[in-house]
């Protein structure tokens, strides 16, 4: 468990390419110049190139790069995979068993490190599947720390089926959606702002703004300038200041 108070946010996406990692680099260059302290968290990926450092995965750099706690690479991603396959497929050729226990285990150092604000990246969409058996899915993770989501909802053809889709699943999950992104994913859209307005008519939370198609790879300073987080960020410093009045973590004692 977080045993320092800040605000924190889960990023899921409408589909493995929605723009997970390009949104959350914007939103911490976006938190930095409101000189606040981030910590990034990637718990799980797969794609990962080895390197003399061990396994690295290019989207967890992009966090690592981007946030602003220094902190050893093996905390932003504990858990790596060679394979760009579904993680639980990866762990299974590997004989590792998936469990939010094991993942929250394995991230201790980014869940305790002293930060105003941490984020934490998913993988895939919000139904990640960790076994083919037992019913677990990554969305269990923010689900055990009552974090506040933020949706990418990647912009191509169907994303307003997949937007819909997964909002209902977190809303099912009994978790707050903060905010959601428009980031355009796919070059030759057509009637992109059409789309946008009824995602204004019916996505719950701020809309954060709208990300074009930037073909020259992930650039956080230019991201950053597309989002407007202000109402949204403090909306969440007023809730986490509640949460913590109401609770001491010190001793675990409500105050209600």
């Amino acid at each position: 468990m977080m045993t320092t108070q800040k605000m924190s946010l889960f990023v899921t996406g409408t589909n493995t390419d929605s723009g997970k990692t390009v949104i959350s680099c914007g939103l911490l260059e976006k938190f930095k110049n409101q000189n606040l302290s981030t910590v990034a968290l990637k718990p799980i990926a797969s794609g990962c190139i080895k390197t003399d450092q061990g396994l690295r995965n290019p989207d967890a750099l992009a966090l690592h790069q981007s946030m602003t706690c220094q902190l050893p690479y093996s905390a932003i991603n504990p858990i790596a995979f060679m394979p760009a396959i579904a993680p639980h497929i990866a762990a299974q050729e590997q004989s590792v068993i998936l469990s939010v226990n094991h993942i929250m285990q394995n991230c201790q150092i980014a869940l305790n490190t002293p930060a105003d604000i941490l984020l934490v990246e998913g993988a895939g969409g919000w139904r990640l599947p960790l076994s083919n058996t037992d019913n677990l899915f990554l969305s269990d993770f923010p689900k055990q720390l009552n974090m506040s989501v933020i949706l990418v909802v990647g912009l191509t053809l169907g994303c307003l089926n997949h937007a819909q889709l997964t909002v209902e699943a977190i809303l099912a999950d009994q978790l707050p959606i903060l905010g959601w992104v428009a980031n355009q994913v796919d070059a030759d859209m057509i009637y992109v702002q059409e789309n946008i307005e009824w995602l204004k008519q019916n996505m719950p939370g701020y809309y954060l703004g709208y990300v074009p198609y930037i073909k020259e790879g992930l650039l956080s300073k230019r991201v950053a300038d597309y989002l407007d987080v202000e109402a949204a960020l403090n909306h969440l410093k007023q809730n986490t200041t509640h949460e913590a009045s109401k609770f001491n973590l010190k001793d675990g004692i409500s105050n209600d």
